[in-house]
Protein backbone atom coordinates (compact mmCIF):
# COMPACT_ATOMS: atom_id res chain seq x y z
CA UNK A 1 0.00 0.00 0.00
CA UNK A 2 1.10 3.17 -0.86
CA UNK A 3 1.93 6.13 1.77
CA UNK A 4 -0.94 8.37 0.09
CA UNK A 5 -3.03 5.09 0.56
CA UNK A 6 -2.14 4.91 3.90
CA UNK A 7 -2.59 8.58 4.44
CA UNK A 8 -6.16 8.46 3.21
CA UNK A 9 -7.20 5.68 5.08
CA UNK A 10 -6.09 7.37 8.45
CA UNK A 11 -7.26 10.66 8.11
CA UNK A 12 -10.80 9.41 6.39
CA UNK A 13 -12.38 8.64 9.57
CA UNK A 14 -11.47 11.47 11.37
CA UNK A 15 -13.14 13.37 8.42
CA UNK A 16 -16.42 11.26 8.46
CA UNK A 17 -16.62 11.36 12.32
CA UNK A 18 -16.24 15.50 12.12
CA UNK A 19 -18.76 15.00 9.55
CA UNK A 20 -21.32 13.41 11.52
CA UNK A 21 -20.86 15.48 14.55
CA UNK A 22 -21.68 19.01 13.29
CA UNK A 23 -24.55 17.07 11.71
CA UNK A 24 -26.12 16.27 14.80
CA UNK A 25 -24.42 19.86 16.25
CA UNK A 26 -26.36 21.55 13.58
CA UNK A 27 -29.55 19.39 13.60
CA UNK A 28 -29.88 20.59 17.51
CA UNK A 29 -28.98 23.88 16.58
CA UNK A 30 -30.63 25.69 13.47
CA UNK A 31 -34.87 25.74 12.92
CA UNK A 32 -33.43 24.63 9.31
CA UNK A 33 -33.53 20.89 9.49
CA UNK A 34 -30.40 18.87 8.95
CA UNK A 35 -30.37 17.43 5.47
CA UNK A 36 -28.77 14.01 6.36
CA UNK A 37 -30.11 11.82 2.97
CA UNK A 38 -27.78 14.71 1.43
CA UNK A 39 -25.20 14.12 3.80
CA UNK A 40 -25.94 10.36 2.95
CA UNK A 41 -25.75 10.78 -0.36
CA UNK A 42 -22.45 12.06 -0.02
CA UNK A 43 -21.34 8.98 1.90
CA UNK A 44 -22.19 6.95 -0.93
CA UNK A 45 -20.46 9.35 -3.69
CA UNK A 46 -16.91 9.04 -1.63
CA UNK A 47 -17.96 5.21 -1.80
CA UNK A 48 -18.26 5.00 -5.12
CA UNK A 49 -15.03 6.89 -5.35
CA UNK A 50 -12.65 4.49 -4.01
CA UNK A 51 -14.82 1.28 -5.95
CA UNK A 52 -13.20 3.30 -8.37
CA UNK A 53 -9.95 3.70 -6.99
CA UNK A 54 -9.04 -0.03 -8.22
CA UNK A 55 -8.75 1.68 -11.71
CA UNK A 56 -4.31 3.10 -11.23
CA UNK A 57 -3.31 6.52 -12.35
CA UNK A 58 -0.67 4.79 -14.76
CA UNK A 59 -4.03 3.96 -16.45
CA UNK A 60 -6.43 6.76 -16.03
CA UNK A 61 -3.81 9.48 -16.05
CA UNK A 62 -0.66 7.94 -18.39
CA UNK A 63 1.00 11.23 -19.19
CA UNK A 64 2.26 11.59 -15.81
CA UNK A 65 4.40 8.81 -16.21
CA UNK A 66 5.75 10.39 -19.19
CA UNK A 67 5.97 13.62 -17.60
CA UNK A 68 8.34 11.99 -14.81
CA UNK A 69 10.50 10.56 -17.84
CA UNK A 70 11.09 13.72 -19.95
CA UNK A 71 11.24 16.14 -16.45
CA UNK A 72 14.09 18.90 -16.82
CA UNK A 73 14.74 19.14 -13.24
CA UNK A 74 14.68 16.01 -10.16
CA UNK A 75 13.50 18.33 -6.95
CA UNK A 76 13.95 17.14 -3.84
CA UNK A 77 11.59 17.74 -0.56
CA UNK A 78 14.67 18.26 1.86
CA UNK A 79 15.22 21.54 0.07
CA UNK A 80 12.93 24.44 1.53
CA UNK A 81 12.74 25.98 -2.01
CA UNK A 82 11.98 22.89 -3.32
CA UNK A 83 8.63 22.70 -0.94
CA UNK A 84 8.31 26.29 -1.46
CA UNK A 85 7.96 25.77 -5.08
CA UNK A 86 5.47 22.52 -4.67
CA UNK A 87 3.25 24.46 -2.77
CA UNK A 88 2.72 27.82 -5.21
CA UNK A 89 2.80 25.45 -7.99
CA UNK A 90 0.41 23.48 -7.05
CA UNK A 91 -1.91 26.20 -5.65
CA UNK A 92 -1.75 28.11 -8.99
CA UNK A 93 -2.49 24.97 -11.42
CA UNK A 94 -4.78 24.22 -8.57
CA UNK A 95 -6.43 28.06 -9.63
CA UNK A 96 -6.91 27.08 -13.28
CA UNK A 97 -8.04 23.72 -13.10
CA UNK A 98 -11.16 25.07 -10.62
CA UNK A 99 -11.97 27.23 -12.94
CA UNK A 100 -12.14 25.34 -15.62
CA UNK A 101 -14.15 23.21 -13.69
CA UNK A 102 -16.58 25.69 -14.02
CA UNK A 103 -15.89 27.57 -17.06
CA UNK A 104 -15.76 24.23 -19.65
CA UNK A 105 -19.11 22.15 -19.57
CA UNK A 106 -16.45 18.82 -20.12
CA UNK A 107 -14.88 19.56 -16.44
CA UNK A 108 -17.76 20.66 -14.99
CA UNK A 109 -19.77 17.35 -15.59
CA UNK A 110 -17.53 15.79 -12.94
CA UNK A 111 -17.33 18.90 -11.07
CA UNK A 112 -20.94 19.72 -10.70
CA UNK A 113 -21.68 16.77 -8.22
CA UNK A 114 -19.62 18.71 -5.84
CA UNK A 115 -21.57 21.82 -5.88
CA UNK A 116 -24.90 19.78 -6.10
CA UNK A 117 -26.10 19.73 -2.29
CA UNK A 118 -28.05 22.29 -1.50
CA UNK A 119 -27.20 22.57 2.41
CA UNK A 120 -23.11 23.66 2.52
CA UNK A 121 -21.83 21.66 5.36
CA UNK A 122 -18.83 19.53 6.22
CA UNK A 123 -20.28 15.96 4.58
CA UNK A 124 -20.37 18.34 1.47
CA UNK A 125 -16.36 18.39 1.18
CA UNK A 126 -16.43 14.89 0.10
CA UNK A 127 -19.03 14.71 -2.42
CA UNK A 128 -16.23 14.91 -5.34
CA UNK A 129 -17.61 13.09 -7.93
CA UNK A 130 -16.68 9.53 -9.76
CA UNK A 131 -15.21 10.49 -12.82
CA UNK A 132 -13.09 13.51 -12.52
CA UNK A 133 -9.96 11.78 -12.44
CA UNK A 134 -10.88 10.04 -16.08
CA UNK A 135 -11.29 13.64 -17.77
CA UNK A 136 -7.96 14.56 -17.98
CA UNK A 137 -7.95 17.23 -15.13
CA UNK A 138 -4.64 15.62 -13.87
CA UNK A 139 -3.02 18.02 -17.06
CA UNK A 140 -2.97 20.94 -15.20
CA UNK A 141 -0.58 19.75 -12.52
CA UNK A 142 1.56 17.90 -15.16
CA UNK A 143 3.99 20.90 -15.09
CA UNK A 144 4.82 20.25 -11.76
CA UNK A 145 6.37 16.95 -12.77
CA UNK A 146 8.11 18.20 -15.73
CA UNK A 147 9.72 20.64 -12.99
CA UNK A 148 11.05 17.07 -11.32
CA UNK A 149 8.47 16.42 -8.95
CA UNK A 150 7.46 12.77 -9.07
CA UNK A 151 3.69 11.93 -9.59
CA UNK A 152 3.47 10.38 -6.02
CA UNK A 153 4.44 13.88 -4.37
CA UNK A 154 2.10 15.85 -6.86
CA UNK A 155 -0.64 13.77 -6.02
CA UNK A 156 0.21 14.13 -2.29
CA UNK A 157 0.65 17.47 -2.61
CA UNK A 158 -3.32 17.68 -4.31
CA UNK A 159 -4.39 15.84 -1.67
CA UNK A 160 -3.79 17.68 1.08
CA UNK A 161 -4.61 20.49 -0.67
CA UNK A 162 -8.21 19.00 -0.52
CA UNK A 163 -7.77 18.14 2.53
CA UNK A 164 -7.16 21.38 3.88
CA UNK A 165 -10.56 22.47 2.01
CA UNK A 166 -12.48 20.52 4.01
CA UNK A 167 -13.20 22.54 7.10
CA UNK A 168 -14.06 25.03 4.38
CA UNK A 169 -17.08 23.85 3.71
CA UNK A 170 -18.46 24.27 7.68
CA UNK A 171 -21.12 27.64 6.84
CA UNK A 172 -21.04 28.16 10.46
CA UNK A 173 -17.93 30.02 10.59
CA UNK A 174 -17.54 33.43 10.28
CA UNK A 175 -15.28 35.83 8.29
CA UNK A 176 -11.30 35.54 9.63
CA UNK A 177 -10.09 39.21 9.48
CA UNK A 178 -6.74 39.70 7.34
CA UNK A 179 -6.97 36.03 6.80
CA UNK A 180 -9.37 36.69 4.15
CA UNK A 181 -7.13 38.76 1.72
CA UNK A 182 -4.23 35.75 1.73
CA UNK A 183 -6.07 32.46 2.82
CA UNK A 184 -9.13 30.68 1.08
CA UNK A 185 -11.54 30.95 4.07
CA UNK A 186 -15.57 29.32 4.91
CA UNK A 187 -16.56 32.96 3.96
CA UNK A 188 -14.96 32.96 0.81
CA UNK A 189 -16.09 29.10 0.04
CA UNK A 190 -19.29 29.86 0.72
CA UNK A 191 -19.37 32.30 -2.11
CA UNK A 192 -17.75 29.84 -3.82
CA UNK A 193 -20.62 27.10 -3.67
CA UNK A 194 -23.62 30.00 -4.10
CA UNK A 195 -26.02 30.27 -6.92
CA UNK A 196 -26.78 33.65 -6.33
CA UNK A 197 -25.81 35.56 -9.99
CA UNK A 198 -23.36 37.81 -8.17
CA UNK A 199 -21.53 35.20 -6.56
CA UNK A 200 -21.28 32.44 -9.63
CA UNK A 201 -17.67 31.68 -10.52
CA UNK A 202 -15.63 32.75 -8.12
CA UNK A 203 -13.16 31.99 -5.37
CA UNK A 204 -11.30 28.94 -7.16
CA UNK A 205 -8.10 29.01 -4.63
CA UNK A 206 -7.69 26.39 -2.92
CA UNK A 207 -5.30 27.02 0.25
CA UNK A 208 -4.74 30.70 -0.99
CA UNK A 209 -7.20 33.38 -2.44
CA UNK A 210 -3.95 35.39 -4.01
CA UNK A 211 -4.36 33.92 -7.22
CA UNK A 212 -8.08 34.66 -7.26
CA UNK A 213 -7.36 38.49 -6.20
CA UNK A 214 -4.68 38.54 -8.87
CA UNK A 215 -7.26 37.38 -11.87
CA UNK A 216 -9.97 39.09 -11.24
CA UNK A 217 -12.65 36.23 -9.79
CA UNK A 218 -12.49 37.05 -5.72
CA UNK A 219 -15.94 37.78 -4.77
CA UNK A 220 -16.50 39.10 -1.23
CA UNK A 221 -19.25 37.62 0.76
CA UNK A 222 -21.86 40.02 1.30
CA UNK A 223 -23.65 40.48 4.48
CA UNK A 224 -26.96 41.57 2.99
CA UNK A 225 -26.83 38.56 0.21
CA UNK A 226 -27.29 35.44 2.08
CA UNK A 227 -26.03 32.32 -0.39
CA UNK A 228 -28.00 30.63 -2.05
CA UNK A 229 -26.36 26.83 -2.44
CA UNK A 230 -26.73 24.16 -4.76
CA UNK A 231 -26.97 23.79 -8.75
CA UNK A 232 -28.50 26.87 -10.79
CA UNK A 233 -30.23 24.03 -12.46
CA UNK A 234 -33.30 22.46 -10.14
CA UNK A 235 -34.14 19.53 -11.78
CA UNK A 236 -30.63 18.19 -11.65
CA UNK A 237 -31.36 18.43 -8.02
CA UNK A 238 -31.08 14.92 -6.36
CA UNK A 239 -30.25 12.68 -3.49
CA UNK A 240 -28.83 9.87 -5.66
CA UNK A 241 -25.64 9.67 -6.53
CA UNK A 242 -25.68 7.87 -9.68
CA UNK A 243 -28.15 10.04 -11.17
CA UNK A 244 -25.67 13.36 -9.99
CA UNK A 245 -22.56 11.55 -11.56
CA UNK A 246 -24.37 10.00 -14.72
CA UNK A 247 -26.42 12.67 -15.53
CA UNK A 248 -24.86 15.60 -16.42
CA UNK A 249 -22.83 13.36 -19.38
CA UNK A 250 -26.08 12.10 -20.74
CA UNK A 251 -27.04 15.95 -20.91
CA UNK A 252 -23.63 15.87 -22.83
CA UNK A 253 -24.17 13.41 -25.11
CA UNK A 254 -27.79 14.85 -26.10
CA UNK A 255 -26.44 18.14 -26.72
CA UNK A 256 -24.28 16.70 -28.69
CA UNK A 257 -26.48 14.77 -31.20
CA UNK A 258 -28.29 17.85 -31.12
CA UNK A 259 -25.20 19.60 -32.57
CA UNK A 260 -25.87 21.68 -36.26
CA UNK A 261 -21.97 22.08 -36.72
CA UNK A 262 -18.51 21.56 -35.82
CA UNK A 263 -18.82 24.55 -33.73
CA UNK A 264 -21.59 23.74 -31.96
CA UNK A 265 -20.13 20.73 -30.93
CA UNK A 266 -17.17 22.08 -30.16
CA UNK A 267 -18.86 24.85 -27.56
CA UNK A 268 -21.59 22.39 -26.17
CA UNK A 269 -18.01 20.11 -24.87
CA UNK A 270 -15.97 22.97 -24.38
CA UNK A 271 -17.78 26.15 -24.21
CA UNK A 272 -19.58 27.55 -20.74
CA UNK A 273 -21.92 24.89 -18.82
CA UNK A 274 -25.51 26.50 -20.00
CA UNK A 275 -24.27 27.28 -23.47
CA UNK A 276 -26.81 26.92 -25.89
CA UNK A 277 -26.53 28.82 -29.86
CA UNK A 278 -29.67 31.00 -29.28
CA UNK A 279 -27.63 32.47 -26.50
CA UNK A 280 -30.17 31.99 -23.82
CA UNK A 281 -28.67 29.57 -22.07
CA UNK A 282 -27.87 29.26 -18.08
CA UNK A 283 -24.81 30.68 -18.72
CA UNK A 284 -23.39 32.31 -15.37
CA UNK A 285 -23.07 35.77 -17.90
CA UNK A 286 -26.97 35.11 -18.98
CA UNK A 287 -27.57 34.44 -14.88
CA UNK A 288 -26.49 37.73 -14.46
CA UNK A 289 -27.77 39.77 -17.04
CA UNK A 290 -31.27 38.30 -16.24
CA UNK A 291 -30.98 39.27 -12.78
CA UNK A 292 -29.93 43.19 -13.48
CA UNK A 293 -26.16 43.23 -12.91
CA UNK A 294 -24.86 43.90 -15.81
CA UNK A 295 -26.20 45.90 -19.34
CA UNK A 296 -27.82 43.65 -22.14
CA UNK A 297 -24.84 44.29 -24.19
CA UNK A 298 -22.25 44.10 -21.67
CA UNK A 299 -19.38 41.05 -22.08
CA UNK A 300 -19.43 38.82 -19.41
CA UNK A 301 -17.18 36.10 -18.50
CA UNK A 302 -18.68 32.42 -18.88
CA UNK A 303 -19.56 30.30 -15.50
CA UNK A 304 -21.20 27.46 -14.53
CA UNK A 305 -24.64 26.35 -14.18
Amino acid sequence: MTDLAMLYLTLLPLVLVAAVVEGIWLARRRAEAYDWKSSACSLADLAGRRVLGFIPYALAAPWLDWAWQHRLFTQSLDSVWSVLLLFVGLEFFYYWYHRAGHTVRWFWAAHSVHHSPNQLNLSAAYRLGWFGRFTGTSLFFTPLVLLGFTPTEVLTALFLNLLYQFWLHADWIPKLGWLEHVLNTPSSHRVHHARNPQYLDANFGGVLIVFDRLFGTYVEECEDVLCDFGLVAPEISSRNPVVLNVMPWVGLLKDLRSARSFREGWMYLFGPPGWRPDGAGLTSAELRRRAGLVADDASAQPAMT
